[in-house]
């Protein structure tokens, strides 16, 4: 009865629009009312513990970092460097949009900044090429979820806080499976361009991929300091956001020269705007994760997956067919602040690290964005080209299909998340 009280009214909520922090609040006290499992005065400060936390501030700065960069005139030369790597070879602009995203997120953070960003540029590129319109916005699209699963990440800096995982952990664990989602879509670009005859124009010349990754130096730095930085003790995660936003305005205003102070305090408003709006979804998720410890629900989910099945696979398929139908439906925040501890003690139940879930969540998301009905890296997409939805889509669910089986990959096999950071803290 309390779960329907709980879980009834945040659906009724949802679906007439109301705000997601109301939704999530308003249930809450109802439910106290018919099950007083806590005071009302504890779930009050419940909210504030939810995000007085140091690693929280680290959000808004990769968050305004990443804005600076990208309306500093990265985005050009991050596709340059990306295009001088590649060369003349089957369905080189494809793999140029790939790579370019793989860039564009280690700076941003952003999957939807990705598909904004790099779609600008590549997509009249890809289209005066040979390219079908409707294969390159959905290429540009998937590519986007790259953008939150390339460190440093926003949902990974969300997953730490939520449930008290090293955020530098995570940054490297994500280094691995974005290699491994980047390759698998060139594959699928590489056969559909092979089909269709679609071959690059330029040769690949060692001086000039030189030339073009020089050019975008400063904006290649910046992933380096922040990764560096965190496993080399320099600083924490929080203070690795605040040296990169530092840097990033350093160099949007003073080497590139594409960024204006109106223009920076401009993205400081806006930054500081989306961060209350997300706090107000953070603080309340935080009140409900303890409302279902006291309530037991956690227990009980993780007694019902092993009543199915005490096999690690089975159970991490379930687990993942979960996320990804969440991902589907729900924004990033909140269903990593509300689904992630529940799932994560069933995760840990059969063996799978907190620091791995943290990857495999990620991954769930990234396809979120490109799923319907939420899909926001398709609306995007969408509205740059004015193309209606389901023409984008269906050219991109091969893609979408190779990033559930990274996904797949990443769930099963620990090494994928975990074996780089066990070789470096073996160093």
């Amino acid at each position: 009865m309390d779960l329907l009280i709980l879980f009834g009214l945040m659906i009724v909520f949802f679906a007439i629009g109301v705000p997601i922090g109301i939704c999530l609040i308003f249930p809450c006290f109802i439910m106290l009312l018919v099950n007083p499992v806590t005071s009302a005065s504890f779930l009050a400060q419940s909210f504030y513990t939810g995000v007085a936390s140091s690693s929280m501030i680290a959000l808004p700065f990769f968050m305004i970092c990443g804005n600076i960069m990208d309306k500093g005139g990265i985005s050009r030369r991050l596709v340059a460097a990306a295009n001088n790597c590649v060369g003349g070879i089957t369905g080189s602009l494809g793999m140029v949009t790939i790579l370019a995203c793989m860039f564009f997120g280690a700076v941003s953070g952003s999957a939807v900044a990705t598909v904004a960003a790099i779609g600008a540029i590549m997509l009249p590129e890809m289209v005066r090429s040979g390219y079908d319109k409707y294969y390159a916005t959905g290429l540009c699209a998937v590519s986007g979820g790259l953008g939150i699963i390339v460190p440093p990440s926003y949902p990974m800096v969300i997953y730490g806080v939520t449930n008290n995982e090293s955020i530098g952990d995570l940054f490297i664990a994500g280094i691995v499976p974005a290699i491994l989602v980047a390759a698998l879509l060139m594959i699928v670009n590489y056969f559909y361009c092979r089909k269709r005859g679609i071959k690059g124009d330029n040769k690949f010349h060692l001086r000039t991929a030189l030339r073009g990754f020089w050019d975008a130096k400063w904006a290649l730095l910046m992933p380096v300091i922040i990764l560096g930085g965190i496993y080399a003790g320099i600083f924490t995660a929080t203070e690795a956001a605040v040296v990169a936003t530092v840097y990033g305005i350093i160099i949007g205003l003073f080497v590139y020269k594409e960024i204006t102070p109106a223009q920076l305090w401009e993205e400081f408003k806006s930054t500081a705007t989306f961060s209350g709006g997300m706090m107000w979804t953070v603080a309340p998720a935080t009140a409900i994760g303890l409302i279902f410890a006291y309530m037991g629900i956690n227990t009980a989910i993780a007694t019902f997956f092993l009543n199915i099945s005490t096999n690690k696979y089975v159970v991490m398929f379930l687990v993942v067919c979960i996320l990804f139908f969440i991902g589907m439906f729900m924004q990033t925040t909140p269903a990593i602040v509300i689904f992630s501890p529940v799932l994560l003690n069933v995760a840990k139940a059969v063996g799978v690290s907190s620091l791995q879930f943290g990857i495999i969540m990620t991954l769930a998301l990234a396809v979120g964005f490109c799923t319907p009905p939420v899909c926001a890296n398709i609306f995007v997409a969408q509205s740059m080209t004015g193309l209606p939805m389901d023409k984008i889509v269906k050219p991109a669910v091969p893609f979408i299909a190779v990033l559930i089986l990274a996904l797949l990959m990443v769930s099963f096999i620990p090494g994928l998340s975990t074996g780089l950071l066990t070789l470096l803290n073996s160093i």
